[in-house]
């Protein structure tokens, strides 16, 4: 004669809990393969370093060769310049003057995003070709009121030996063309990396 297995209720709800975690397990562990922790160690991560950079910022309209280019103009009637997209290749130098040594490019965009006073919203990447930063970038997005003796930007970003970047940048303008509208700006960056 069979025998008949009885469980309790509480072995019951066990069992039955057993059975469907295994049965789910899979499906919701798929879910988030895509995440992986990681060593930092073993990406090259070292101790975190605050670097101050100091450079210049050329930004050339005017001329046969301009590093700045309008992409979306203003309406007629715009006393702030409401409404421009700029896209950049400016030149970076050690100097104020452009004979002086090239350390990079601040690639990008600025536009101006207020009606009330001249203030810009950039972002770029600032791209080095010298010595051991040859080759890394960090990025800089902020409000720029250009009239501002000193204005501030954030870093959200970098690449090569940037990366993992954040910090700021502190600018003041060195020269301004009004004829022309080329400007050159000083830039003090502070970037925590690694």
């Amino acid at each position: 004669m069979a025998r008949a297995f009885f469980l309790s209720p509480p072995s019951l709800i066990f069992f039955i809990f057993l059975i469907f975690s295994s049965i789910t397990t899979p499906i919701l562990g798929d879910e988030y393969n895509y995440v992986k922790q990681v060593n930092p160690k073993k990406m090259g991560i070292r101790k975190e370093k605050l670097s101050h950079f100091q450079f210049y910022w050329h930004d050339k309209i005017s001329g046969p060769n301009p590093t700045s280019i309008p992409v979306v103009s203003p309406p007629i009637n715009s006393t702030t310049a409401f409404g421009l997209i700029n896209m950049i290749d400016n030149p970076l130098t050690i100097g104020p003057k452009m004979s002086s040594k090239m350390i990079g490019k601040a690639q990008g965009f600025y536009s101006s995003s207020s009606q009330e006073e001249v203030g810009l919203l950039m972002i770029m990447n600032f791209a080095f070709s010298d010595g051991k930063y040859n080759g890394s970038t960090f990025t800089v997005l902020g409000r720029n009121t250009v009239f501002s003796k000193v204005r501030e930007m954030s870093v959200i970003g970098g690449s090569g030996l940037f990366r993992f970047a954040r910090g700021y940048v502190e600018l003041t303008t060195y020269s301004f063309d009004i004829a022309t509208g080329d400007a050159i700006v000083e830039y003090n960056a502070y970037v925590l990396h690694y």
